[in-house]
């Protein structure tokens, strides 16, 4: 529930401002930079607390399934390729990176970029999401790649409470990842298809980010709970 919840208040602010236009030549609009947060931003904060606390559970849930049977954890951890998920992870906190450059540029009104595709100092918000659509989408096809050796190796949802703990965390994860990859495809959409770029706009764009963010640091926590940790 907590993450269809999550997908429905991400997309409604995703296309809350659906009917705003945007310039399609990617010049900055006459109505001034989007930097001072609005109603939406504070919701969107004030939900991200709640979803710490959906997390929170989870990572007791390891926790103390962990103290009960340590001797599963030794048994099932030494199959977790810990350099490939330490890849993926840098995948996805790189494209937190690129998704801050896009905010800044959807702050100062520049939907899409003003110069060549290769001059990246002229790239606009929709260049940079879209770099960081792709980032994301890496990080998911790596979980799933993941997932399949895992597998293989007798590793799966029911085959221990390892197994149980270990998918019901990175799992949720990965869905709240592939809501911010519908949002970021949204805003990149609408980005195509208004004719004026508004604050309200910037405002979508920025939130997303604030998600984006938020799922990112959530990941960064458990890898070094699953894979270092152990």
């Amino acid at each position: 529930m907590s993450v269809l919840r999550a997908w429905v208040i991400l997309i409604s602010v995703a296309t809350s401002s659906m009917t705003a236009q945007t310039p399609q030549s990617g010049t900055p609009s006459a109505g001034g930079p989007a930097t001072r947060p609005d109603m939406v931003a504070v919701g969107t904060i004030v939900w991200l607390s709640s979803e710490i606390m959906f997390f929170a559970g989870l990572f007791a849930m390891y926790f103390t399934i962990r103290a009960v049977a340590p001797e599963i954890w030794a048994e099932n951890t030494e199959m977790l390729d810990v350099p490939f998920a330490l890849a993926n992870t840098t995948i996805l906190v790189i494209s937190s990176v690129w998704c801050q450059l896009g905010v800044f540029k959807a702050e100062q009104g520049i939907p899409s970029r003003t110069g060549r595709l290769m001059e990246f100092g002229k790239w606009g918000m929709r260049e940079w999401y879209v770099l960081t659509y792709l980032f994301g989408a890496t990080f998911i096809a790596g979980q799933v790649y993941e997932y399949a050796n895992l597998i293989r190796e007798g590793v799966t949802l029911s085959s221990s409470p390892y197994g149980s703990v270990f998918y019901m965390t990175t799992g949720f994860h990965g869905l709240h990842v592939a809501g911010g990859l519908i949002a970021f495809l949204l805003i990149i959409g609408r980005s195509f298809t208004a004719k004026r770029y508004t604050h309200a706009q910037a405002t979508g764009a920025v939130v997303t980010s604030y998600y984006w963010h938020f799922v990112d640091v959530v990941w960064v926590a458990l890898f070094l709970t699953i894979y270092v940790v152990q």
